[in-house]
């Protein structure tokens, strides 16, 4: 039986819903680790549904570190305007943003392969198809810069 306990830890953990949670806990005879690989697979499988759709939204994240000699900002487009405004949507960009500061990608492939500073057991692709299956819309990285006055 799955309880309620559960649940809570594995949305706490993935900030997906109660609904998939419980499913995925279901699916996986209540073992959170193999939860936790099943929504991977299911966020997945959502982030390739929603690739056709249009992003008509978006914000523009920035990071300046300590000191101020280094920043990044990153565009990220959205579907709607109402997942743009969405706090975790903010904090997610603005990781994204403090990710690009911190390991100066060369580009937006190499950004999607990197693991993330916050959780190495995580690649940046990886939180972006996660955040897609939280919202349920299609998110993308359209474009960033790091600026360095070292350099």
């Amino acid at each position: 039986m799955i309880t309620t306990e559960q649940i809570k830890e594995l949305r706490d953990r993935t900030g997906i819903s109660i609904t998939q949670c419980k499913k995925a806990l279901k699916d996986a005879t209540g073992d959170i680790n193999q939860a936790l690989a099943f929504l991977k697979e299911k966020g997945t499988e959502i982030a390739e549904k929603k690739s056709s759709r249009e992003l008509r939204a978006g914000v523009v994240s920035a990071y300046v570190h300590a000191g101020g000699k280094l920043g990044a900002l990153v565009q990220v487009h959205s579907e709607t305007d109402f997942v743009a405004r969405n706090n975790d949507f903010k904090i997610f960009t603005d990781d994204l943003a403090m990710q690009i500061a911190a390991m100066n990608p060369a580009d937006i492939a190499e950004l999607l392969a990197q693991p993330f500073i916050k959780d190495p057991a995580l690649t940046i692709n990886d939180l972006v198809k996660n955040h897609i299956q939280k919202f349920g819309e299609r998110i993308e990285i359209a474009r960033f810069v790091r600026l360095d006055a070292n350099n």
